[in-house]
């Protein structure tokens, strides 16, 4: 670091080069505190501010950048005055510079920031805020314009720096306004195209490098909503009264009705029509009371409804008042009802920027999509989208009064879905169109698919561990019916049936090919598979001592089989009969195992075929001998069988939960029960 002294003397040298040189070191080390309280008390501030008001090209932009790195510091205050704001606002409205720009922005940014991020102000009394800039800005009242058609530059730093200021800007007059001019100001700059600047920035490749700056106007935007939100509708404000008589007005009311002034005292010059806020779809004739829930806002978005369609709504309500009262869409209730989905889809009420986890969220441009949504800033139009659907879905159902509820639900899916799903890249007239044209059908699927996923999200540890439970008490039923089925014996072919020819010369020459039958049983202490072959099938089942073969379940080393396994059969397509009958005709069961006991001399051989007649008896010998040897099934029949009784056993289950016990907050009808015992 050269010496602060000498480097001090530089900066009001004669030559410009030694200036320039000096103050390009400065801007390196004036962010060290120490430097910067040394560079102060040596009197260098004072240099560096003439600097800032009378240089040019890059000796101005290293001072602007040095002058806002102390400001960063909270230092420099003293030096902060009228002439210096002046200066920095001409210079963003008349330079082109880009590096000066950077400079010029960063020092309003701490200026108007000021008192949201310090609670020292130095020996300067001036204004902060906002109010600091309003008198250079009214001596160049294109600043604004300028502000905003910056965020269009292919600079990223320069986007972000405008885009902090505007930040700045807005802050500071939604939280310090003491004449409530916000809204004009906020009006100001929407209408200067701020909202599409910020709309394509946040859907661009460039969302890295404006992360932080994009995130807090995201925030501000909510902040914004949530200032409306809270604003009451009261007929004694002059301009909600203006809105609601713009929205009779609207509606072409019968010329018979007085002039509509919504205050509920006013004498009314002409007959009263009853139905004068009714017909526009309120619940009552208090339309201020009506939008409590969702205050100023609500009533902005539904003014914006029929601001942009007049003829539309006046269309929709002819429509509708021609209908009988039970069938008639409530328009006015249904904006209402989109505005407050649209607040909680949006999480109006979290403000991330205020979030530290948010910040963190950032560090990785994989979580950008969950970060930022575009959309919020659409939210006239995604509100008059989603009014449109509600009322499409209104007319496709048929619905009537007692239904409201039913189509909200429908319209609050619909919105999840197009609006709370969709990727930060989707533009907003792709959503406008599938907000129109989403079928009902598919809507009622989603429905279902949605609530079968909350049921499972909230109750999903507990069905999975009794689902695991269920499984393994229905694994020992099918066991024991399976060896049962064992135990109860079964005739089987002792050679195969031939597979050539067609399925009817199958099932002829089945009996013509084999060599006898074989009767087979498993013994009651369930240590034995007894069997005998016949010629013939008897009339009856023989019993164990009849059956002279036996064979010790001890010695069985394997049982291997050519039918189907659950996880292949379940993957295949179904075959044709003749395919079908094939595969059962040569369903072979062998049985393996050492007939010499001892080690040495011990050779695995095939103790038993069986050749089952059907896919059932194939399934229960196969299986049953498998679970009889403690190993796992492997049939579709028994894995379905399986499937079946964990099924019923957890819906047995479901039937003993009471509301009560997940439900505190709403409780299901209850079904009456009139005539019913306690039995």
């Amino acid at each position: 670091m050269d010496n602060i002294s000498e480097l001090i003397e530089r900066l009001s040298n004669d030559e410009d080069a030694v200036k320039k040189m000096a103050v390009f070191k400065l801007q390196s080390n004036i962010g060290d505190p120490s430097f910067a309280e040394i560079f102060i008390a040596q009197g260098g501030l004072a240099k560096l501010r003439k600097l800032a008001l009378t240089a040019s090209g890059n000796t101005l932009a290293y001072s602007l950048t040095s002058f806002s790195r102390l400001l960063e510091l909270d230092k420099g205050w003293d030096f902060v005055n009228s002439e210096l704001i002046s200066r920095v606002v001409e210079l963003i409205v008349t330079h082109p510079l880009v590096n000066i720009l950077r400079g010029a922005m960063s020092i309003l940014v701490s200026i108007v920031s000021h008192p949201h991020t310090s609670s020292t102000r130095g020996s300067y009394n001036g204004p902060f805020g906002f109010r600091a800039l309003k008198p250079a800005i009214s001596m160049h009242p294109q600043f604004l314009e300028m502000l905003v058609s910056r965020l269009s530059s292919a600079d990223h730093a320069l986007c972000a720096n405008s885009l902090q200021l505007i930040n700045s800007l807005m802050r500071d007059a939604i939280t310090n306004d003491t004449d409530n001019e916000w809204p004009r100001f906020i009006k100001r700059l929407q209408d200067l195209g701020v909202i599409k600047a910020v709309f394509i920035l946040m859907q661009s490749s460039a969302l890295q490098d404006l992360a932080h700056p994009l995130l807090e106007f995201q925030a501000l935007t909510k902040v914004l909503l949530r200032r409306w939100r809270d604003v009451k509708v009261d007929l004694e404000v002059k301009e909600h009264r203006i809105a609601l008589k713009g929205l009779h007005l609207a509606s072409a009311p019968e010329r018979s009705e007085p002039e509509a002034d919504p205050k509920a005292d006013s004498p009314a010059k002409k007959k009263h029509n009853p139905e004068k806020w009714r017909r526009l779809g309120f619940e009552t004739e208090s339309p201020a009371w009506e939008f409590g829930e969702v205050g100023f806002l609500g009533m902005m978005d539904l003014t914006d409804f029929v601001r942009k369609d007049e003829d539309g709504f006046r269309k929709v309500l002819l429509e509708q008042n021609a209908k009988s009262i039970e069938y008639r869409c409530p328009v006015a209730r249904a904006s209402i009802t989109v505005t407050s989905i649209l607040y909680h889809q949006f999480r109006v009420d979290k403000s991330e920027i205020d979030d530290i986890k948010t910040y963190q969220v950032l560090e990785s441009r994989t979580n950008y999509e969950r970060a930022f949504r575009p959309l919020l800033l659409q939210w006239s139009r995604l509100h008059t989208g989603a009014l449109l659907a509600f009322m499409r879905l209104w007319r496709e159902t048929g619905a009537s009064l007692e239904d409201y509820e039913k189509v909200t639900e429908l319209l609050r899916v619909l919105i999840y879905h197009v609006i709370g799903q969709a990727p930060r890249t989707k533009e907003v007239h792709e959503v406008e169109e599938e907000l129109a044209l989403f079928e009902y059908l598919r809507l009622r699927d989603l429905q279902m698919e949605i609530l079968e996923n909350s049921y499972e999200s909230a109750w999903g540890n507990h069905l999975k561990h009794v689902r695991e439970e269920l499984k393994t008490e229905a694994l020992q039923f099918v066991k024991e019916q399976r060896i049962r089925c064992l135990l109860h014996g079964a005739w089987f072919p002792v050679s195969a049936p031939r597979t050539e020819g067609s399925v009817l010369k199958i099932q002829m020459d089945n009996k013509r090919s084999t060599s006898g039958w074989r009767y087979v049983r498993l013994s009651h202490n369930r240590r034995y598979l007894h069997y005998c072959d016949y010629e013939n099938e008897t009339v009856y089942e023989p019993k164990l001592e009849e059956l002279p073969e036996k064979i010790d379940l001890s010695i069985v080393s394997s049982v291997v089989s050519n039918v189907v396994p659950a996880s292949i059969d379940s993957n295949s397509s179904h075959g044709t009969l003749t395919q079908g009958a094939s595969k059962l005709a040569s369903t072979k069961i062998t049985i393996h195992g050492y007939t010499d006991p001892s080690p040495q001399r011990a050779k695995e051989s095939v103790l038993l075929v069986l050749h089952p007649q059907t896919h059932s008896v194939a399934s229960e010998w196969l299986d049953g001998l498998l679970m009889l040897l403690n190993q796992q099934p492997i049939t579709s029949e028994t894995s379905k069988l399986i499937n079946v009784v964990t099924n019923y056993g957890l819906k047995i289950r479901l039937l003993n939960v009471r509301y009560t016990d997940d439900f505190h907050t709403n409780p299901p009808d209850l079904p009456p029960r009139d005539g019913v015992d306690d039995e």
